[in-house]
């Protein structure tokens, strides 16, 4: 009997041996069982920047909407043809599957977190707020881009048919996080330090950040929400950035490198030339940013001609400093405050300064981040043409048209802020797209996957909007 106990023994541990070197065998112990949160918030901050700054056709077409670039060969895009490469899909499917997914799993990781100590858990609860800014951020974009989107029964692996929000509504809420997670963030501790892309860690900055989308948002919907964007804006604008100061993306370059680097350069195709509508009006005003915008063409700088077939070769072409793979993403700057802030001024809200100076100070922001000198910008602001109190039109043609000029290269604020103020004046292309009835788009199109895979939510978002067209105006546009 004892010698049977004994093999049973020796039979028991060697099974259980061979269990533990079987699952030892299946492990993977070079490969993290569960990514860390802040790597899942620095690639959502790395997709943002890369969407945000491609001019890939695939992904989308704000440099052509807003008119600073032109096509040479394929013409389709910069005539509205958003359709044939189901650019909205592209965009549902960064914004929510890179972007908001991953920081949603960003917020559950570091909820988990262990944090010992006073310092630790303000510094946690910093990593929570940076997180809900980028999220406001991102979903910021998505209503100016689309109107209403899924929202509350977003991000849901469950529900794969969310309904669609109120764009009115999403803004109103996002206003409230936004201020909320402002509030609270705490810079007597740190965040995610160097894991954290655009701001490096620097919970200060992001207090700035917030503080300025704030005013962003705000003065976005201050036509049809005047009396709640002022309260906003005026209890945000004093801790938003200061001249200089800005949240962006620098790219390393290498696997690294900004898509303008990949789209223009890398990729070895001249699909693009500074586009005539605004080359001319710089080349009117003599405004001196037209060398770092563009590399002149013999002895004068020459845009294409919007919408039409444009020979690379007979055209100015984006300037080289554009395409350096080095190039930084500027997410969200004091030059856009500015110009917010003079229009601001225009409508009657307190913030510090009027509409002649903050016009003056997005001006002089814009020309010292191109490199222009001292002299050339003070030049440039004595020009009638461009002196507040002599330019042409109202307050809105001379904000907006400056403003626009200024967001060159950031072409869905450059799109936003034409959409919001109508002004400059962009060029109609030969062949526009039906969808957006003759006129420069005010919106993009949904994905034409949500007629099928979401169709009953997709069909009452288009009817509220008033059709799922280019043409249908977001909420806040006049």
């Amino acid at each position: 009997m004892k010698k049977i106990t004994i093999i049973l023994a020796i039979m028991v541990g060697f099974l259980v041996s061979c269990t533990k070197n079987f699952e030892d065998f299946n492990t993977d112990k070079k490969r993290a069982v569960e990514v860390p949160g802040q790597f899942l918030f620095a690639n959502a901050q790395k997709a943002l920047a890369d969407m945000y700054s491609s001019t890939s056709v695939n992904i989308n077409n704000w440099k052509l909407f807003a008119q600073y670039w032109t096509e040479t060969t394929y013409t389709d895009e910069s005539n509205y043809d958003v359709l044939n490469r189901n650019i909205g899909n592209t965009l549902f499917r960064i914004f929510y599957r890179d972007i908001l997914n991953d920081l949603k799993e960003a917020r559950r990781l570091v909820e988990l977190e262990a944090a010992d100590g006073d310092v630790a858990t303000i510094a946690k609860n910093n990593k929570l707020l940076i997180i809900e800014l980028v999220e406001v951020y991102t979903y910021h974009q998505m209503v100016d881009i689309f109107g209403d989107v899924p929202y509350a029964e977003a991000l849901n692996i469950d529900d794969i048919e969310p309904a669609y929000d109120d764009a009115s509504t999403i803004y109103k809420d996002l206003l409230t996080r936004a201020k909320a997670a402002t509030d609270g963030l705490n810079a007597s501790a740190g965040s995610f330090g160097s894991d954290d892309l655009m701001m490096g860690g620097d919970v200060a900055m992001w207090k700035k950040f917030g503080n300025t989308l704030i005013v962003r948002m705000a003065i976005t919907m201050a036509a049809k929400e005047p009396a709640l964007a002022k309260t906003y804006v005026e209890g945000a604008y004093a801790g938003a950035f200061a001249a200089g100061e800005a949240c962006s993306f620098q790219y390393l370059g290498g696997a690294n490198s900004n898509p303008l680097y990949q789209d223009l350069i890398q990729s070895g195709r001249q699909d693009f030339v500074p586009a005539n509508t605004i080359v001319d009006m710089m080349n009117g005003m003599e405004d001196p940013r037209r060398e770092y915008y563009f590399d002149i063409n013999g002895d004068t700088y020459r845009g294409g001609i919007y919408g039409e077939s444009n020979p690379f070769a007979q055209f100015s072409h984006i300037n080289d400093r554009i395409q350096q793979p080095t190039y930084a993403a500027v997410m969200l700057d004091y030059t856009e405050l500015a110009f917010y802030l003079a229009e601001a001024a225009e409508r009657g809200f307190s913030v510090g300064g009027t509409a002649a100076t903050w016009y003056e100070n997005g001006i002089r922001a814009s020309m010292e981040y191109w490199g222009v000198a001292g002299a050339d910008a003070d030049a440039y602001l004595a020009r009638p043409d461009v002196a507040y109190a002599t330019a042409t039109g109202n307050w809105k043609q001379k904000i907006g048209t400056q403003a626009w000029l200024a967001f060159y290269v950031r072409g869905l604020e450059g799109w936003t802020s034409y959409r919001r103020l109508d002004f400059p004046v962009l060029n109609l292309p030969p062949a526009p797209d039906e969808s957006a009835e003759g006129a420069v788009p005010r919106r993009h199109t949904y994905p034409v996957n949500e007629q099928t895979l979401n169709k009953a939510n997709y069909t009452a978002a288009a009817s509220k909007i008033g059709g799922d067209k280019l043409s249908t105006k977001i909420f806040w546009d006049e």
